[in-house]
């Protein structure tokens, strides 16, 4: 398997990032890490295992980034509003950064998104919001309201990044005709830790329902705990299904 290590200096964030590739061809896949993660998590906690032989057999080329949830969501020494802007400089770092680097290293392929947890908020946030450059998502386990991201605070940033919150409202023609060709799985389980993820994902998939957006919301059983166990299973499964098509 090809793997490479790649950083640079990011304009957009003004700091190094950096990121890992496997593979060398086929569908590009996004991966974001759970919360405050980084680049090599997927790897070392054996994400990357499991979809190897997708990856040898070029079907699948993984691109893993790095997380900004220390700078943003997840700091809590400034204030919701502070915390929505700093998500911002993140979104235009992946959309532009990220992006452009994986278009120009795998030109043909479709590009996916996925992650579990906090890495399944953005993989699902991103593809939502970006339906024409993206082909679909596979997102575990994540939570999906501004509830969980900064309280009861609601501003324009936050909003439009709570998928619970601007999707019943969303009518444009050019989102919706988006979705129905791309493929979107929201999974979770409903064992350990699991509890308010079923609670986001059942809610998604009752605004997926009005809107008449074919979603595979994929709810696991009590056994299936918010651990990557049962993520390293879900990821080949929901995979081979998407490539099927």
């Amino acid at each position: 398997m090809n793997i490479e290590y790649i950083k640079w200096f990011s304009k957009t964030l003004n700091k190094d990032m950096e990121l890992k590739i496997y593979g060398s061809g086929g569908d590009s896949v996004l991966v974001f890490p759970c919360a405050s993660g980084r680049f090599f998590d997927f790897e070392d906690s054996g994400g990357v295992r499991s979809l190897q032989h997708f990856v040898e057999e070029k079907k699948l080329m993984l691109f893993t980034v790095d997380s900004y949830d220390a700078t943003s969501w997840n700091n809590y020494s400034i204030s919701a509003a502070e915390r929505a802007i700093n998500h911002g400089r993140y979104e235009n770092y992946i959309m532009g950064e990220v992006l452009s680097y994986i278009k120009q290293r795998n030109p043909k392929g479709k590009i996916y998104t996925t992650g579990a947890s906090m890495g399944g908020y953005h993989a699902a946030n991103f593809y939502l919001k970006f339906p024409e450059i993206f082909s679909g998502t596979v997102a575990l386990s994540g939570l999906y309201s501004a509830h969980n991201l900064v309280g009861d605070y609601m501003d324009d940033n936050v909003y439009y990044n709570a998928p619970i919150s601007y999707l019943p409202n969303l009518e444009e023609k050019k989102y919706l005709q988006a979705y129905a060709k791309g493929k979107i799985v929201i999974c979770t389980g409903q064992g350990a830790w699991e509890e308010k993820m079923l609670e986001d994902s059942l809610a998604l998939k009752t605004i997926f329902n009005q809107k008449k957006i074919g979603a595979w919301v994929d709810i696991w059983g009590t056994d299936v705990n918010h651990d990557w166990p049962w993520w390293h299973k879900q990821w080949p499964y929901f995979f081979s299904e998407i490539l099927k098509e």
